[in-house]
């Protein structure tokens, strides 16, 4: 009897599950850093906030060369990226340049599961990898594979933290013994990306990801992507920090859990896009738009109320809507690009969408002189504007002229509603 095949995305898979965890387990570390490392919470802040360093260059960095040699040798060298960046944290404790490093590497890391991993993903979620997959397999398995990562790896963390002993070098040995298993399954998985396909000429050139002139892009992803990551940065960053006196020595195990909620809910909902686009005809980034905007609404509410239950419920509401918009504007985004220049415009996305975790920064900066409920008033009359540009573009019809009078490519920038399906 022979063997079950496995399928080519899931070989890739692996590899984008462990760069995302390596991205986000540092996040319920930070009160390790403080008592058992000494180190400020500025300190540690920074410390969380290097890893956008390494991020968003490598992630447009690592696309723009994977259109160029392809998906597998950029994969490869994220998981190094990744597996060296866990060594240095594991060993670098009292070393506080040694951790700046150790989360730039882990931000690179990201930046190549996020950009090329997608990418890779989506191509192997088509033919002739997979002639079963729906229109919109590709982006929901890949956010799925990312945001699965984000959550499990924080949560890992944090009970580790919690309960196990060395809490500043065992999570990290974990990731570590993760990332060499996922380099043993992608040594099977096949190149997506054809050498008559790949990028020529100048490496400038090849940064240049022109689908993101196309006004699709403009009127629906540009106001809609940075409300991916701030909705999950409002839940596990700034809400904790709202209840916190009423938790006690408990914070770090329940921000561990809004963490999970947070971005497990997101994981189940990304399985609901094809759904609701079918049953919207295409509005599925509109349905998110509109949950995102009545969570942040809800989260000035649990502020000001601080009760750690209201927060659950409300994180749970961003975690859905995040795991809708980050499907649905990827759809967007990847369905004008060409073969050559899609992982460039799935790295431009991600990256506007991690614009979005400069958020909780800039209100935890902004206390001194506007309290948390305030600044997320502002934030929730600012996503509604979002949101009403959106729902403007959407009533416009694929192929209408752009302001300048050209028409827009022949391609329908969102799928017909009967490709819409959940698929597999």
């Amino acid at each position: 009897m022979s063997r079950p095949q496995v399928p080519d995305w899931l070989r890739v898979a692996p590899t984008g599950f462990v760069l995302a965890w390596g991205g986000n387990h540092f996040t319920p570390l930070l009160h390790v850093y403080e008592s058992l490392g000494g180190y400020a919470p500025w300190q540690a802040n920074l410390l969380l906030g290097m890893y956008v360093v390494g991020l968003v260059p490598g992630m447009l960095l690592a696309a723009a060369l994977s259109d160029r040699h392809g998906r597998k040798p950029l994969a490869i060298a994220g998981l190094a990226s990744a597996a060296l960046a866990s060594v240095l944290l594991a060993v670098g404790m009292e070393s506080f340049v040694e951790l700046c490093v150790g989360r730039v590497l882990a931000g690179i890391g990201v930046g190549v599961g996020m950009s090329v991993g997608s990418s890779w993903i989506k191509e192997l979620s088509a033919a002739p990898h997979d002639r079963a997959a729906t229109a919109t397999a590709g982006a929901r398995r890949s956010s799925m594979t990312l945001t699965l990562g984000f959550a499990i790896g924080a949560g890992v963390t944090g009970s580790l933290a919690q309960w196990a002993p060395l809490p500043g070098q065992l999570p990290y040995l974990a990731h570590l013994l993760l990332c060499l298993l996922a380099s043993a399954a992608l040594v099977s998985a096949p190149e997506s990306l054809p050498r008559e396909l790949r990028a020529r000429g100048a490496l400038r050139d090849d940064l240049r990801v022109p689908s993101t002139g196309h006004p699709t892009f403009r009127r629906l992803v540009l106001p809609a992507a940075p409300w991916v990551f701030a909705a999950a940065g409002v839940a596990y960053a700034i809400l904790p920090s709202t209840v916190e006196d009423r938790i006690g020595s408990a914070a770090t195990i329940y921000a561990t859990g809004l963490t999970v909620l947070t971005l497990g809910i997101g994981a189940l909902a990304q399985g609901t896009v094809g759904l609701l686009n079918r049953l919207t005809r295409g509005r599925a980034l509109l349905v998110g738009m509109s949950g995102m905007t009545a969570g942040m609404i809800l989260a000035a509410v649990a502020s000001d109320l601080g009760s750690p239950v209201f927060v659950v419920a409300v994180a749970a509401l961003l975690g859905a809507s995040y795991g809708v918009c980050v499907v649905a504007g990827l759809i967007i985004a990847q369905s004008l690009a060409t073969p050559r220049d899609l992982a460039g415009i799935t790295g431009v996305y991600y990256s506007l969408s991690y614009l979005g975790f400069l958020l909780p920064t800039i209100l935890a900066a902004l206390t001194p002189v506007l309290p948390y409920t305030g600044g997320l008033v502002v934030v929730a009359v600012i996503c509604a504007l979002c949101l009403t540009l959106v729902g403007w573009g959407l009533r416009r019809p694929p192929g209408a002229g752009a302001a300048d009078g050209t028409e827009l490519e022949a391609r329908d920038p969102l799928p017909a509603p009967e490709d819409l399906t959940v698929g597999r």
